[in-house]
């Protein structure tokens, strides 16, 4: 059970100087979790502010994104039902499978389509790179890497021949296209597991299942993330897309230059690089995407190098609602200010918005996030603020501020043990239920506890402990609670490769 590091209710922070004050002492911030801390402001106006900061030199907690529904491909949810989907389910914190997020904030992301809740900008999850930036399109947004490094994106490109998958034994190099898109007749495209739970592709294409090693993050040639070719399929419906797998799917012209490259059980190697070109979309920029862990899109920068941006668009110099990222070389900020409300917060522009990070907080950089009616704190199962609509707003992902688990795993069973269901139970795409239900499981089906080339053999998530298990030609992760051992017959056990 979630231990509720907050009380029910803070005292509101009454007459606390303007924007223009000196730094409050450290008295006024109350720690909720370890390396992060929460402070409420009610500010001349009137706004009420809502700011969580993260140590970022304490090694226990992080950033990272999460998405609605867990997938890129449509829908939205509230970001009290988004921290609770990522909230003990494993990351990769520091390229070690298993460890677990305790998620302790949440706020609202990215701007994104209403209907099809697509985010319009790029998205960085758990260290993979789930949906592309915009080429030239722009500021892309927030950005922490694997080395605690935090900035604000520039313009930035993607040049074709840096972004490729090579089949190690052949030596076929091929170029990536897309990745999380609609495959386009003559395309190779990346499915990763934040897509959806297939490819959603039709028949008439060529798709190669990897199994990976780490998750396919921004790695600069000659660097790669490496991963085994497990399934390759010609001309089936849509390939399921397992936790810590990728799909390659070709259409068209491509079909015959995956088929002669991929071989089942060969080593593949997968880069994929980010060029960030300035905010003149011309001058290289010394930001380094490699190991980027979590990114998501914003909008106004409003605070840069400490200076305020004067931002004079339509959306900039109104008070509203607002979500914002603040940061400095110790801590980053998450702001939500309360707005709309006449008498209690009425909102801020960009130009308070960046005299109260840089004035109060002490901060360098600011990015504004989706505001209005989206604008949502939540903390340790508590949504702080006032939302202006009067309740949660669907949105299409959230930041997060986690405290680091480690891994645990139980010995209950053995790769290659056989074991048998004992209650029905689902049988999942990945440990943890915030992974998709692949089938469902009866009693008394026999199967067989399948070796995981990552480790997570028995790891703990959401609550309970997960093997992998093969029944038949069908391959997915199991609750112990569902299993025991078994000394009957399994027939049609799956052919299981393991890294050499």
């Amino acid at each position: 059970m979630r231990r509720l590091l907050l009380p029910l209710c803070l005292a509101v922070c009454l007459g606390l100087p303007s924007p223009g004050a000196a730094l409050a002492p450290d008295a006024d911030w109350t720690p909720i979790a370890t390396g992060i801390d929460f402070r409420e402001y009610s500010l001349p106006g009137p706004n009420h502010v809502f700011v969580a900061r993260m140590d970022r030199n304490n090694p226990q907690v992080i950033l990272d994104a999460g998405l609605a529904q867990g997938n890129l491909a449509e829908g939205t949810e509230v970001v009290s039902s988004i921290a609770d989907r990522y909230h003990e389910a494993i990351n990769t914190w520091g390229e070690v499978w298993g460890q677990r997020n305790q998620v302790v904030v949440a706020i609202n992301g990215s701007f994104f389509d209403r209907k099809s809740g697509v985010p319009w900008s790029g998205l960085i999850q758990s260290g993979w790179y789930a949906k592309r930036y915009g080429s030239l399109a722009g500021s892309s947004g927030f950005v922490w890497t694997m080395e605690r490094n935090a900035f604000i994106g520039e313009c930035v490109d993607h040049r074709p021949e840096r972004q490729v998958v090579k089949f190690l034994i052949g030596g076929e190099t091929l170029p990536i296209d897309g990745v999380n898109v609609a495959r386009e007749h003559d395309a190779l495209i990346l499915y990763t597991p934040q897509f959806d739970q297939t490819t959603r592709t039709s028949e008439s294409g060529f798709e190669v299942l990897v199994e990976m090693t780490r998750p396919t993050t921004i790695l600069p040639l000659p660097a790669m993330a490496y991963g085994y070719v497990r399934e390759i399929r010609d001309h089936l419906e849509a390939a399921e897309i397992p936790f810590d797998h990728v799909v390659f799917s070709a259409g068209g012209k491509s079909v015959n230059a995956l088929r002669n490259a991929a071989r089942l059980g060969e080593l593949v190697g997968i880069s994929m690089e980010i060029t960030d070109l300035g905010e003149d979309c011309k001058s290289p920029d010394p930001h380094d995407w490699t190991k980027a862990y979590a990114g998501l899109g914003g909008s106004f920068v409003f605070l840069k190098d400490g200076e305020i941006v004067e931002v004079d668009e339509p959306g900039a110099v109104v008070r509203n609602p607002r979500t914002a990222v603040c940061f400095n070389s110790d801590y980053i900020h998450f702001i939500v200010v309360d707005g709309r409300a006449e008498g209690y917060s009425v909102g801020m522009d960009m130009g308070e918005l960046g005299k109260f990070c840089r004035k109060q907080l002490d901060d360098e950089w600011g990015l504004n996030q989706d505001g209005g009616g989206s604008s949502t704190m939540w903390i340790d199962g508590v949504v702080r603020n006032r939302p202006s609509d009067g309740w949660e707003r669907p949105v299409a992902n959230a930041l997060m501020m986690i405290v680091v688990e480690p891994v645990e795993r139980s010995t209950a069973f053995h790769p290659g043990q056989r074991v048998a269901v004992t209650s029905p139970s689902d049988l999942w795409l990945g440990p943890g239920t915030n992974n998709w239900v692949r089938s469902t499981l009866l009693p008394t089906t026999q199967g067989i506890v399948v070796p995981h080339i990552n480790g997570l053999d028995g790891v703990l998530a959401k609550g309970t402990y997960w093997w992998k298990v093969g029944f038949g030609k069908t391959v997915g992760w199991v609750p112990e609670w569902a299993l025991s051992p078994s000394t009957g017959e399994t027939k049609g056990v799956p052919e299981i490769f393991v890294q050499p």
